[in-house]
């Protein structure tokens, strides 16, 4: 699908779209590096025992998820940019909203994510405002949930974002 007009809003809300299975699985050294980078001594991430013990095995943090729903920018063969939150870029066309901003983004975790995993991710538009005018313009706000689900088809976490697309007050919409 590709930009989304005003009047396509209405049959596409709730609608599954963008069903993307990750460029690769999840893996213990991105979640070793991760932790690493943000001084994340959690045993359940680094020692085999512990994470047997608890979570009956190693997990990556709930908060990488959706580490594993980025595209890479660039990848042999792939004729276009890759974006993730395509639904957000397809408003931002096709209601002419040249701005945009996320003003809320909220997690719901489900089943761990191990490493070896391969996640497959669904993007789900809820819903579009009517037109509001805010301190940054005038545009509408939008919710997407994003789904991650395992290989075995778990539920593993639902990623909700809340994006305002707008243009800019005195600009007559340019950016």
């Amino acid at each position: 699908m590709s930009a989304i007009g005003i009047d396509d809003i209405d049959r596409l809300i709730g609608v599954e779209q963008y069903v993307e299975r990750g460029e690769f699985p999840v893996e213990q050294g991105y979640v070793f590096t991760t932790c690493s980078s943000v001084e994340n001594g959690n045993p359940l991430f680094w020692d085999p025992e512990v994470a047997a013990e608890v979570t009956n095995g190693p997990i990556a943090p709930p908060t990488m998820v959706s580490v594993w729903f980025r595209p890479h920018h660039w990848a042999p063969g792939r004729t276009s940019v890759a974006l993730p939150l395509q639904i957000h870029f397809d408003l931002k066309e096709g209601l002419d909203l040249p701005e945009a901003v996320m003003s809320d983004n909220t997690i719901v975790f489900h089943e761990p994510v191990r490493p070896g995993d391969w996640l497959t991710t669904r993007q789900i538009l809820r819903s579009v405002s009517d037109e509001k005018t805010t301190k940054l313009g005038t545009g509408r706000f939008w919710v997407i949930d994003v789904e991650y689900h395992n290989q075995n088809g778990d539920l593993v976490a639902v990623e909700s974002y809340t994006g305002f697309g707008y243009r800019r007050a005195g600009n007559g919409g340019a950016s």
